[in-house]
């Protein structure tokens, strides 16, 4: 057998023994994740995480190994075992097909649970839909979405948002959602780490998770008023870190960030080349002083934008990117090998209605989230009061798990979100404010009985 012979059979045997001890892992893993679903715990612990990842810089000093691509397969190995351990089944979209699937079979649900505005698109979607035929908007396209459509945007954003942009630098995609599946899994490498600061829509973990790349949270709290900690951001940081996402105003909190606050950990990002994925599809409903990433030009920013909620068209599927123009490509790219490109008649309806007033909507969201707080007050129920969005992030007094309550208010025809598919926030649950006043009451006076 030659040296080379026997080296290849080496590697042969190494890599059998690794995989017998990833099983071997996984099966561990799995038996962890049993145990804290009993206990009602979050799937990741970032404590203990973080103790791993000083036993391996350790360990990688100690034999004279390269840390950083120690610590990507110490990513790879953290998120296989988040894989085993996680459920899907106490996230808002869980609840809701399950309040669906009970509606289908004549049952009455109250829909606390979902972020879809019962609003119905401005009167321009309906006329345009009916022109779309007749102009002949029904063909293949550019991947990027329509040149007119795209200019527009860009004029609404400068006007809007403090931009500084053209049509290069807006692409159209089907819904935010696919923005941020777009944006995530074209910049970041499996190995590669993101900050998510929680509570957080669960579908940034998500789409990191099912592309190897590895979730650091930065926790906020409500006694802290849902702000994190600029330590706390510097401290997830290090080689392998490549994007931080920013969701303002929030959901689940419907916090807005300081100024001085937000432009700090975009100083932060700055300082460390990350990308800035920045999800502000709430911003029409901010009823507090707001500012878009965009207003601070950083070329890494991302920009997520959608009709879902300002023009209540969550059906039509309909969002746009907001970025460099290298990037905008680079996700364009994907997009194309996706799906080709986004239907022509709804760019064509989305874009007849990019102008249509719609602070209607967010005054009667306003309103509707006044009388929830009230509701929630009388109840002494814990929470923050919400600088804009649609929701209200509360909790008991007494430290409900709120998974095991969802389940019951099912059976009592009100759906509302557990807070646990936010983060680790198991005692924590979302109410949406999408409903008419007096529905919200309705269905709260049910939540009422069960705590």
């Amino acid at each position: 057998m030659t040296e080379l012979e026997k080296l290849r059979k080496r590697i042969e045997e190494i890599t059998i023994e690794m995989l017998t001890l990833l099983k071997t892992r996984t099966e561990i893993a799995q038996e962890i994740g049993k145990i804290k679903n009993q206990q009602g715990m979050s799937v990741s612990n970032e404590s203990r995480e973080d103790e791993l990842r000083e036993l391996v810089k350790k360990q990688c000093l100690e034999i004279d190994f390269d840390s950083n691509t120690a610590l990507k397969f110490l990513n790879f190995l953290l998120n296989e075992s988040v894989k085993v351990q996680s459920s899907e089944s106490n996230t808002h979209l869980a609840v809701f097909l399950k309040a669906k699937e009970l509606e289908r079979q004549g049952k009455k649900i109250i829909h606390l649970e979902v972020g879809e505005p019962d609003f119905q698109p401005p009167i321009t979607v309906k006329k345009s839909l009916s022109e779309v035929y007749d102009k002949g908007f029904g063909k293949y396209g550019p991947a990027k979405g329509l040149p007119e459509f795209r200019t527009k945007l860009a004029d609404f954003a400068n006007k809007n948002f403090d931009g500084r942009i053209n049509l290069d630098n807006v692409m159209v995609t089907p819904g935010a959602r696919f923005g941020v599946f777009l944006a995530i899994t074209t910049l970041l490498n499996p190995g590669d780490e993101i900050i998510v600061i929680e509570p957080a829509w669960p579908a940034y973990r998500q789409c990191a998770i099912n592309s190897g790349i590895k979730v650091r949270s930065v926790k906020t709290t409500l006694e802290n008023k849902w702000e994190p900690n600029l330590d706390e951001i510097s401290s997830c940081i290090n080689g392998n870190t490549k994007m931080i996402v920013l969701n303002y105003p929030n959901n689940p909190t419907g916090k807005i960030l300081p100024k001085e606050l937000q432009k700090k950990i975009i100083e932060i990002a700055k300082k460390h080349e990350l990308y800035i994925l920045s999800d502000e599809i709430y911003s029409n409903y901010s009823n507090e002083e707001w500012k878009s990433v965009l207003f601070y030009n950083y070329e890494k920013s991302i920009v997520t934008q959608s009709f879902s909620k300002s023009h209540s068209m969550t059906g039509y599927r309909i969002g746009y990117l907001i970025s460099n123009q290298k990037i905008i490509e680079r996700l364009t790219k994907l997009q194309a090998l996706c799906l080709t490109n986004v239907s022509e008649p709804i760019q064509y309806t989305a874009m007849k209605s990019l102008d249509d007033d719609v602070s209607t909507n967010r005054k009667i969201m306003k309103e509707r989230l006044t009388k929830l707080e009230e509701i929630c007050n009388e109840m002494e129920l814990e929470f923050v009061k919400p600088d804009g969005s649609m929701y209200i992030f509360a909790r008991s007094k007494n430290s409900i798990n709120t998974s095991e309550l969802s389940e019951k208010l099912l059976n009592d025809g009100v759906a509302i979100a557990p807070g646990i598919g936010f983060g680790d926030y198991n005692e924590f649950f979302r109410i949406s404010a999408c409903l008419d006043i007096k529905t919200l009451i309705e269905g709260m006076d049910i939540l009422k009985t069960r705590l």
